[in-house]
């Protein structure tokens, strides 16, 4: 099978055309049914097949009617094609293409709409998902699409080729990509339009990812769409349509301010694929373990005064205390050798216990609750992990991390916008410490609360809101809005206030756009707002209560008029008068897909291991040593993980040994991370400075001197060394500067510290 892309990417949203060519190479006719995985935040909006020189156009149908369709058609023997979203989760589709005669080829089509996501440097994220793993389901739970996922791997035979076309407002700087790419092609002079290709031979076990940098990223921007002038008048498809894009900027008098409270919740995944390595390049860490030296660098980074717990979740939970505690040295010592010995040892990914137990615990007065989630993302219970972080909204803030490649966007972004927080994804060689840093940082700046939207348009036009009221804002992060607009006027422009508290200020954001419909859009931001307007409506449904089968007749509704993909429709394509009857019955093919870690089952708890042929071989063994397999796995285990490995980057073995107060003592362990010994460091000590703000300065200037590159991940690290120091009230502090910078041969300045 071959798949050819093509994206046609504008400003902040993209259009992704994907076709997919099989060959039938049975000696029969077959179904053939491939599993694949879809952006979350993507509305699926054409999906067509070619067989031969005949182009079938899919229809938008309510899901169980398109299925009645497909199944007439196969058995009377005509090709028929269905494509559907899974109503578990919504980043999971299944295709199937059926009674295709042997020899037959099918050329199938699906074409999509999705937002670029701003990055931290400002970058616009693209990303094709090509790696679905296969996704845990907790006892019981009913089978689904997400339960068809087949295992696969990078050697699978199948080609993809990927041509991207760029548009902009403001002039492209670069593109970059973790994959090979050839170089990028500049279409006219002042450089708004460029083109890039995927170099070819893309090994199936990452997926895709396009960094677009433009100029002025950070402007705020709206878009009007003219409505489909044979749509009925009043509808969203009939209506004009506005995206406005907000970039907050806070004042630095208000970024720079840490607080001193909150209560910190940590939920590691330690099931099985958890031990599975973040990328298939070299020198790849498990995911596990990048994990612990991240949750040891939080630890080390809170304030204190602050309240913290740790929990580690498989088919099982446990938690390090029975509630949070307050932070202090003790606390932390007490946790940091069991965030060392954390293994991917507790089975499969269920995540809903751990999270209600959380909910279920009395909040902190004046101690707002942060959940920090990692996760690889592969559960198969979604939609029912996110109802519940919905539901408990009002008394926490989500900050979720996504590890590893083909971790569910759907739960990753999902339980970040549920839980008013900020979603992560940590893949290839990404340092996982940078990303959940800048949480951290999010999590500890004031919260944005009372926001309100209030919109002007002219006298004889109205505004209805299609996407979620804003509930969160983070600086420089950009928030998006739908809106249709209903009715005409002769004046041209409208404007969106967006007013909010901050700390103790009253904040009022103003944008003012132009009524006249953009070129060149299609239908984009229409079928943008659709799929933003049925996911509430889903979401809706889904919650307790009356009137569930009047929501969901709402969704196929708009799903069918907008021609986009909802977890109640589905799009079927029928060739008619292709065949005749088939007897017996039809070969069923379940392509496999691309899965970088697939040692696991999504039904099994001890199953789940890590990709280690030893144990594999010697779990094949176990019926002939009388043992049962699943004790022996945790022999095998144990004596795997028996001795723990201290951290060998130095920055890491620095981190470790800072104490909660902020400061660092003087031992021989801090004199190696500066490739010193003990005598060489001491005996340059100036006199009457106590060893601990000797310990301390030194590792200041050592942090200033030689990791200025990964400052976003100590910044937390050295605020507190400082305010301990300033504490101490030392009176020569700058002859102690000078001294450790002439043994640590630097030149790092006094103020450049902050003292």
């Amino acid at each position: 099978m071959s798949i050819e892309v093509n994206l046609q990417a504008q400003g902040h949203v993209a259009t992704v055309s994907s076709t997919l060519q099989y060959v039938n190479e049975e000696q029969g006719p077959v179904e053939a049914l491939f599993v694949f995985p879809m952006p979350a935040e993507a509305a699926l909006c054409h999906f067509s097949a070619k067989i031969a020189d005949q182009e079938v156009v899919a229809e938008v149908q309510e899901k169980e009617k398109a299925r009645e369709l497909y199944d007439d058609s196969l058995s009377s023997g005509e090709q028929a094609f269905l494509l559907e979203e899974s109503e578990e989760s919504v980043d999971v589709f299944r295709l199937s293409v059926g009674c295709l005669p042997p020899g037959q080829s099918a050329a199938v089509t699906f074409v999509y709409v999705t937002e670029l996501s701003v990055q931290a440097d400002h970058s616009l994220r693209f990303c094709l998902p090509v790696v679905l793993n296969p996704r845990y389901s907790p006892p019981g739970a009913s089978d689904g699409i997400v339960s068809e996922i087949t295992p696969g791997s990078a050697q699978i035979p199948y080609s993809l080729s990927l041509t991207a076309h760029l548009s902009s407002p403001n002039p492209i700087a670069k593109v970059e990509s973790k994959c090979p790419l050839k170089p990028v092609e500049f279409l006219n002079a002042d450089h708004t339009q460029a083109k890039v290709s995927l170099c070819a031979g893309h090994k199936f076990d990452r997926d895709v990812e396009l960094f677009l940098y433009y100029q002025n990223t950070h402007q705020p921007t709206a878009i009007v769409e003219a409505g489909v002038p044979t749509a009925q008048p009043g509808s969203l498809m009939g209506d004009s349509v506005v995206m406005l894009s907000l970039y907050p900027e806070f004042p630095e008098a208000v970024t720079s301010m840490v607080s001193s409270c909150g209560e910190f919740v940590f939920v590691m995944d330690r099931s099985g694929s958890m031990s599975c390595e973040m990328h298939n390049g070299l020198n790849a860490e498990e995911r596990i373990k990048s994990a612990r030296n991240t949750l040891l660098l939080l630890l080390k980074s809170l304030p204190m005064g602050c309240y913290f717990n740790i929990y580690g979740f498989g088919s099982h939970y446990e938690s390090f205390f029975p509630k949070s505690v307050e932070y202090s040295q003790e606390t932390m010592d007490q946790v940091v050798q069991r965030v060392k010995q954390m293994q991917a040892d507790m089975g499969g990914t269920e995540i809903l216990q751990p999270l209600k137990h959380i909910y279920s615990q009395p909040c902190i007065p004046n101690h707002p609750r942060q959940v920090f989630i990692f996760t690889d993302g592969e559960v198969g219970n979604t939609k029912d992990v996110l109802q519940l972080v919905r539901s408990n909204a009002d008394s926490h803030r989500c900050f979720s991390f996504g590890i590893g490649e083909g971790a569910s966007t759907a739960l990753i972004t999902g339980m970040a916008q549920e839980g008013s927080g900020h979603a992560q994804f940590i893949t290839g060689a990404d340092r996982m410490q940078s990303k959940v840093m800048q949480s951290l940082r999010y999590a500890l700046q004031p919260a944005v609360t009372d926001i309100a939207e209030v919109w002007s348009v002219p006298e004889g036009m109205s505004v209805t809101l299609l996407s979620p009221p804003v509930k969160v804002l983070f600086n420089g992060q950009r928030a998006l809005i739908y809106a249709q607009l209903k009715g005409k006027s002769s004046d041209s422009t409208g404007t969106l206030t967006v007013q909010y508290r901050l700390v103790d200020q009253h904040v009022t954001n103003t944008l003012s756009f132009s009524l006249n419909p953009a070129e060149n859009t299609g239908l984009t931001i229409h079928r943008l707002a659709a799929r933003s307007r049925i996911r509430s409506l889903e979401q809706e449904q889904q919650a307790e209560g009356d009137g569930k089968e009047e929501l969901r007749a709402r969704v196929v509704e708009l799903s069918v008029q907008a021609g986009v993909s909802s977890s109640h429709t589905a799009f079927i394509a029928i060739h008619k008068g292709s065949g005749e009857a088939v007897k017996g019955p039809l070969l069923k093919r379940r392509l496999p897909g691309f899965c970088q870690c697939s040692s696991h089952s999504d039904s099994s708890t001890e199953s789940r291991m890590p990709c280690m042929a030893p144990m594999a071989s010697m779990l094949q063994m176990a019926p002939d040593l009388n043992l049962d397999a699943g004790k022996l796995w945790k022999m095998v285990v144990s004596k795997h993980f028996s001795q723990i490995e201290e951290p060998s980057d130095p920055l890491l073995q620095l981190i470790s040994l800072q104490e909660a107060s902020g400061c660092w003592k003087m031992e021989s362990t801090l004199a190696q991370v500066f490739g010193k010994t003990i005598e060489e460091v001491t005996k340059q000590m100036p006199a009457e400075v106590e060893p601990g703000i000797w310990a301390t300065v030194l590792a200041l200037i050592w942090l200033h001197g030689f990791k200025m590159d990964a400052h976003d991940e100590w910044q937390f690290l050295a605020i507190k060394a400082v305010s301990w120091i300033r504490s101490r009230k030392v009176a020569n502090l700058s002859e102690c500067v000078l001294a450790a910078n002439a043994v640590l041969q630097c030149q790092v300045k006094e103020e450049a510290l902050g003292f």
